[in-house]
C-alpha cells in the first residue's frame, strides 16, 4: 500500500508503540486520526507531529460511547479512511490465582473485544476505498502461552484468531488484514517487574521504533498471515505449534524466576 496521503486511524496512539508508529507514518506522508483515552498526551503527540493534516480524538474504545464517537468522527472525514491500526492494549504480570476478576475483564475488553468491535464499526468505511488495510498489533504471547501472563496470552490468542479469520473472510476484497506480533518491548505495558524478569532470563526487549519499522514494512508489502518480530521468539512460535512439549519443558525451568518476580515489588 502506498502510505502517502492515506488517512490512517491509529488507536492507542499515545502509547509507546502507538506513538512510534504515528511518527513513522507521519514521516511517510500519512494523514493520521490519533485515538487514545488520554487527551493531554494526545495533544502533545499532535503538537509534536506538527498538527494539520493530523487530527485527534480522545475516546475510551472500551466503551460503547467511545466506539460510537470514533465511528461518527470517521464518517465525517471527507477523504474517508484507508487504514486501521489497532494498537490499544493493557498488560498485567501476575500469577493467575492473584489476578482480580475485574482486571481480567478489563484486559479482555481492551485487548480483544475493543479491537474486534472497532473493526466491525469501521469496516464499511474501509470497504469504500479501492485499497484498504487493517493491522492488529498482537504479541508473541498470542502464540506462546507464558506463565505469569495467562490472561494476557488469552486476549492475544483471541486477537490472532480473529485476525486470521477476518483475513480469510475478506479474501478477494479490497481490504487486506494483517497481524503483527512484537516480542517484549520497552513500553509502559512492561513494568519494572517484567523488565527485571527479562533481565534475569536474558530476554531481549525491543525499542518501540523497531516495531514501528516493521509496521511500515508490512504496509509496503502484500498482506501476510502473521508477522513476528525478533529472534529466537519467531522460532519458538513455530516450535510451540509443532512440538509444544519442548516449550513446556523449557518454560518449566523458568518458573522459579517467574514466580519470584510476579510476587515481589521492586
Amino acid at each position: 500500500m502506498r502510505i502517502q496521503d492515506k488517512t490512517v486511524v491509529l488507536t492507542g496512539a499515545s502509547g509507546g508503540i502507538g506513538r512510534a508508529v504515528a511518527e513513522k507514518l507521519a514521516k511517510s506522508g500519512a494523514k493520521l486520526v490519533l485515538v487514545a483515552r488520554n487527551r493531554q498526551r494526545l495533544r502533545r503527540l499532535l503538537h509534536d507531529l506538527g498538527g494539520d493534516p493530523h487530527v485527534m480524538l480522545a475516546a475510551d474504545l472500551g466503551s460503547d460511547e467511545g466506539r460510537q464517537n470514533l465511528k461518527l468522527f470517521c464518517k465525517k472525514l471527507d477523504q474517508g479512511i484507508s487504514l486501521l491500526i489497532n494498537s490499544t492494549g493493557v498488560n498485567e504480570f501476575a500469577l493467575f490465582e492473584q489476578q482480580k476478576q475485574q482486571a481480567i475483564a478489563t484486559m479482555m475488553n481492551i485487548n480483544l473485544l475493543s479491537p474486534i468491535l472497532v473493526c466491525q464499526d469501521l469496516l464499511p468505511l474501509l470497504q469504500r476505498q479501492h485499497e484498504a488495510r487493517i493491522i492488529n498489533i498482537g504479541s508473541t504471547f498470542g502464540s506462546i502461552g507464558y506463565p505469569g501472563f495467562s490472561t494476557y496470552c488469552a486476549s492475544k490468542y483471541g486477537l490472532r484468531g480473529f485476525t486470521e479469520a477476518l483475513r480469510r473472510e475478506l479474501a478477494g476484497s479490497h481490504t487486506q488484514v494483517s497481524y503483527i506480533a512484537p516480542r517484549a518491548t520497552r513500553t509502559e505495558l512492561n513494568n519494572k517487574n517484567i523488565v527485571a524478569l527479562n533481565d534475569a532470563l536474558g530476554t531481549a526487549m525491543d525499542n518501540p521504533s523497531r516495531v514501528a519499522d516493521k509496521v511500515i514494512k508490512v504496509l509496503s508489502s502484500p498482506a501476510r498471515s502473521d508477522k513476528y518480530i525478533g529472534w529466537p521468539e519467531k522460532f519458538f512460535v513455530r516450535i510451540n505449534a509443532l512440538l509444544p512439549r519442548l516449550v513446556d519443558n523449557s518454560l518449566r525451568k523458568q518458573l522459579p524466576a517467574i514466580r519470584h518476580f510476579a510476587k515481589n515489588d521492586f
